[in-house]
């Protein structure tokens, strides 16, 4: 592995999962009710997704690429439509606070969630491309430099939604029953606002 393209790797990865969009927010509401093993899993299921497409960019997968680019207008409808129904069930919860961590057998269901709202945002795939073309992911480092950034970019995009839900777990007791259904609230309404917006943007694109 080459170290210096696997530290470049976890500073993309980590400084892209930073900004708190849909999958931040999903993250922190998992954490919140259901535990931190839920809060981890959502953060493995994005940062696989965006190894994923980290993959294609420094790897060169043409015919994928090339499907991406082509569909992604209807990539962005489906997860934008999606994310509106997840928003609008999130609203309406009643949720109770948790006294114990959820059972871990529910992790593949949000695992295969996370990972397809994640992957429905194919702008992550084309901002890679533009971020691995300055800093020298090029045909003539080979196999070696691409698969240590892809591996860096994994581990740094994990590492934030890992302490992200470690920093909801530690102050997760000292919100009151009151606080903790705001919060689903405005997760639910933001999560809807996401998926409004792409829903909008697809239609101009359409126009």
């Amino acid at each position: 592995m080459d170290f210096l393209f696997f530290l470049k790797g976890i500073i993309v990865g980590f400084a892209l999962a930073i900004p708190i969009g849909p999958i931040g927010i999903i993250c922190i509401r998992k954490t919140l009710f259901h535990g931190s093993f839920q809060g981890r899993i959502i953060g493995v299921a994005a940062a696989t997704a965006d190894m994923f497409y980290s993959s294609i960019a420094a790897f060169g997968f043409t015919y994928i690429a090339n499907f991406i680019e082509h569909e992604r207008l209807w990539i962005k409808l489906i997860g934008g439509a999606l994310l509106i129904i997840f928003g609008i069930k999130t609203f309406l919860t009643k949720p109770n606070i948790p006294d114990n961590e959820e059972s871990e057998s529910k992790g593949l269901k949000s695992f295969i969630s996370t990972m397809f709202l994640t992957l429905s945002n194919p702008l992550t795939f084309f901002v890679f491309i533009a971020i691995f073309s300055t800093i020298g992911i090029e045909k003539r480092f080979g196999i070696l430099a691409a698969f240590s950034i892809v591996i860096g970019v994994f581990t740094g995009s994990f590492c934030w939604f890992l302490s992200l839900s470690t920093f909801v777990i530690h102050y997760r007791k000292k919100m009151g029953s009151n606080a903790l259904r705001l919060i689903n609230k405005i997760a639910g309404a933001l999560i809807i606002i996401s998926g409004f917006i792409s829903l909008v943007g697809v239609f101009l694109k359409f126009k």
